[in-house]
């Protein structure tokens, strides 16, 4: 049917590319870059992932596919288990650590259910003020965290789907900014080209987020020019507000090659944001089967062909291990910066 349709509208379609062409031309020099909240919400949650170069979305499974595509959560494979819990823990730059959780659960015949829950924590800084610029002696922090509840299951035996509806906030010394947030996704498995697998996901599709605390509260004289007035009332500062990192990912994956002892695939996104340019990511897994384990190497190439990045080489590994009814895994990755330094993450996973 889908087939017919493209068939019956392609004509319609050529038009409408054309015309919205010619609509984004004019405006195409108005960068958004850099002009949404929570840009943590874009960081690549898990080892796996980081490793790829964030060209995840057709090949995630098990809970850390609450954080990439939710379609992913209720796809089975290897040893068929649908049930999965991941952490993953980020030595991030200037002393920042990211660690986040997943829980996915068998809740009916073919669907599952996902709890997930991602905090980014930027540590204790010192006070600092015009009067005291070496310190007060007093400490702030900073931290940002996503807490999501997630469903997916199959439709048909190729094609899952998925959602998660996340809570989102983001807080610093006492002020804080909240909003609530939606993720959609899609897999589909074809028996093409070895089994070719295609996704889409929109991420972030939420309100927007302003500040608001007691660092916004002022007292004001609103009638200067009278003596007998209250010179303190109490006003609230209104403080800008901005959209969520939406994105919008179409990825692939393919198997090159497949025998009893190895398997070498690819896979690519194309990622769109509203605060970004379109870009590429780009990555291949080469695994080895060795009996009840399982070796694999990772390389990725993340934002082709933007030029504004400081890291765009990924690399990791991983190994899991088979043991009857369960399976261990644990996953590394290590993304090198030309000025910053290098980040790196660890997962562990258990599938039951």
């Amino acid at each position: 049917m889908i087939s017919l349709l493209l068939s019956s509208t392609s004509g319609r379609h050529l038009l409408t590319l054309a015309l919205v062409a010619g609509l984004v031309g004019p405006v195409a020099g108005q960068s958004r870059v850099s002009t949404s909240a929570a840009q943590f919400l874009t960081l690549g949650t898990g080892a796996r992932g980081s490793a790829l170069g964030h060209a995840y979305t057709a090949t995630v499974t098990g809970a850390d596919a609450l954080f990439w595509n939710p379609a992913g959560a209720s796809r089975i494979t290897g040893g068929g288990n649908r049930g999965s819990l991941f952490l993953s823990h980020s030595e991030w730059l200037a002393d920042i650590n990211y660690n986040a959780v997943g829980l996915v659960v068998p809740v009916t015949e073919s669907g599952v259910a996902g709890l997930s829950l991602a905090q980014l924590d930027y540590g204790r800084m010192d006070v600092r003020t015009e009067a005291f610029p070496e310190g007060t002696g007093e400490t702030f922090g900073s931290s940002d965290i996503v807490v999501g509840l997630s469903y997916s299951q199959p439709l048909t035996n190729s094609f899952f789907i998925g959602s998660t509806l996340k809570f989102v906030r983001q807080a610093i010394y006492d002020m804080s900014a909240q909003t609530m947030a939606f993720d959609i996704g899609f897999v589909l498995v074809s028996d093409y080209l070895r089994g070719l697998r295609l996704a889409a996901s929109i991420m972030n599709f939420g309100g927007r987020m302003q500040m608001g605390g007691v660092n916004s509260r002022i007292f004001v004289d609103i009638d200067q020019t009278n003596e007998g007035s209250n010179i303190a009332l109490p006003a609230q500062l209104e403080t800008a507000s901005w959209d969520l990192p939406l994105a919008f990912k179409f990825g692939a994956a393919l198997p090159v090659i497949s025998t009893n002892s190895i398997r070498l695939e690819v896979f690519s996104d194309a990622n769109q944001t509203n605060d970004n340019d379109l870009n590429a990511d780009l990555g291949s897994e080469l695994r080895f089967f060795l009996g009840s384990v399982n070796l694999d190497l990772r390389a990725g190439y993340k934002d082709f062909p933007l030029d504004t990045s400081d890291s765009h080489l990924t690399l990791g590994g991983g190994i899991d291990l088979n043991l009857s009814s369960i399976k261990l895994a644990a996953d590394f990755a290590y993304i090198p910066f030309e000025k910053l330094g290098h980040v790196s993450v660890l997962d562990i996973k258990l599938f039951f």
